[in-house]
């Protein structure tokens, strides 16, 4: 078979997996075993591997997980270790893993630091999947600690641990932040209350904020109306989410295995829940900096989550940035539509602080 035609065939099978299994990533192993050095080549900063994904095992082992995990860390264009650095973890999305970032999202990064629209920062993507391999029957730890793990430690102490002592972070959390779509948005929100010592900023797109959420009727998928949703009361583990493309999302393939069956199960989710959490917590304005990208077409009915977030933040008289998309969908166009617009909102927060720090 002729190159272009090779070539041509590698993208259909690709294309497939991100556009038409809609997890926003393909296997590792049809990609090849030079993407990594292709990836490094075309990119302004580079990537470091600490993972098993090209050739060599460099994952790094995680005393809470008690196992060797993915990751790989981005350096900025001109990276110099004697600098100090902001610092962002992305917490990828459910039926993920670290490669999410490295397909798909470090190019928009690498692009606008190089373009002058980010300034330089350091970026670590790890592993939050629950066997070390993306996966859509057991699709999500919300990067907490359950049944499943101790993912919420991995992330916390683990890899935030790591990448302060081995790289070179500025420490005021102020230049901090937690990044993630979907489920990784949930936790870039629920980790980012939670652990607001260490973390000011949190960026999510399309992110599930209210996992309790049941309309007056107590149905997920009913419309939003101001003042008469309610907290879920009910373990419906066969009840559908939404559907993306083929695949139908119900309530149990999140949920279940990280908190088992049955009403006791609703304590798990509670605790893990944004909404919740903002008032568990006691989050005040102006302690955190918080962006949220969402679509009013988003097949898992993401919108009702994130209004009803909203609508306790107000009350509470929390302001939160926001950038609604009327069309945009749970899918990865959508959620790269929208990453231009976080970027100049994080820099326009650096640019803050620089004049703070020059009066």
């Amino acid at each position: 078979m002729q190159k272009s035609n090779m070539e041509t065939l590698w993208s259909l099978i690709v294309s497939f997996w991100v556009d038409g299994v809609g997890i926003g990533q393909a296997p590792t192993a049809i990609l090849g075993k030079h993407q990594f050095e292709r990836v490094n080549r075309r990119l302004h900063g580079c990537l470091i591997d600490y993972t098993r994904n090209h050739g060599r095992d460099r994952r790094v082992f995680s005393p809470s997980l008690g196992e060797k995990r993915d990751m790989y860390v981005y350096l900025p264009p001109g990276y110099d270790p004697s600098k100090k650095y902001p610092f962002a973890i992305f917490l990828h999305g459910a039926a993920q893993d670290e490669e999410f970032f490295f397909q798909s999202q470090v190019d928009q990064f690498d692009q606008a630091i190089a373009d002058g629209k980010l300034d330089p920062v350091i970026i670590v993507a790890p592993d939050g999947s629950m066997h070390g391999r993306a996966n859509l029957l057991k699709p999500a730890t919300f990067w907490a600690n359950t049944r499943v793990g101790r993912f919420e430690d991995y992330v916390m102490e683990d890899v935030y641990n790591f990448m302060m002592n081995n790289y070179p972070i500025k420490p005021e959390r102020d230049y901090h932040a937690l990044i993630g779509p979907s489920m990784g948005g949930s936790a870039s929100f629920a980790l980012g209350i939670k652990h607001r010592d260490r973390f000011k900023i949190a960026i999510a797109f399309m992110p599930l904020l209210n996992l309790r959420y049941v309309d007056s009727h107590g149905h997920y998928q009913g419309k939003y109306e101001p003042d008469s949703w309610s907290y879920r009361s009910q373990m419906k583990n066969l009840e559908p989410l939404g559907r993306r493309k083929f695949f139908v999302l119900r309530f149990g393939t999140l949920y279940r295995p990280l908190f088992g069956l049955g009403n006791q199960a609703l304590g798990g989710l509670s605790a893990i829940n944004p909404v919740e959490l903002m008032e568990a917590y006691d989050l005040k304005d102006e302690e955190m900096d918080l962006y949220i990208s969402y679509g009013g077409k988003d097949e898992f009915h993401v919108a009702n989550q994130v209004e009803s977030f909203l609508e306790v933040a107000k009350k509470r008289g929390i302001k939160i940035t926001v950038d609604y998309d009327p069309h945009g969908k749970h899918d990865l166009k959508s959620g790269n539509r929208a990453v231009p617009k976080a970027i100049n909102w994080v820099q326009s927060r650096f640019e803050c602080m620089k004049n703070i720090a020059n009066k």
